[in-house]
């Protein structure tokens, strides 16, 4: 098992930063790749970045390139994600994902809103 809490939410204003982080504990030798969602109310949950999680390039959604950058620190086991220059769009509840080879795994989620 994988345990994942995420942090870093809040309300900014349109043009400011935010950075996410998801902290993993448990069986974390087997986490494979990292990923980012987000979800607003009465929508699909929709894909925002995601990487390796030792080593490989990175993918992000088109919304969100030259924007958003997702990063780890292997030493904590936590995934970033940095959020600049954010839009009232961006605004949804963002959540953490971690894969190992077979098992599939969901941090709470953190409110992001960012007002015009």
């Amino acid at each position: 098992q994988v345990q994942l809490v995420e942090s870093g939410g809040g309300l900014v204003q349109a043009g400011g930063s935010l950075r996410l982080s998801c902290a993993a504990s448990g069986r974390t030798f087997s986490i494979a790749t990292m990923a980012w969602f987000r979800q607003v109310p009465g929508q699909e949950r929709e894909f925002v970045a995601a990487s390796s999680w030792r080593y490989g390039p990175t993918y992000y959604a088109d919304s969100v390139k030259g924007r958003f950058t997702i990063s780890r620190d292997n030493a904590r086991i936590t995934a970033y994600l940095q959020m600049n220059s954010l839009k009232p769009e961006d605004t949804a509840v963002y959540y953490c994902n971690m894969k190992t080879s077979t098992l599939n795994y969901w941090g709470q989620g953190t409110q992001v809103t960012v007002s015009s």
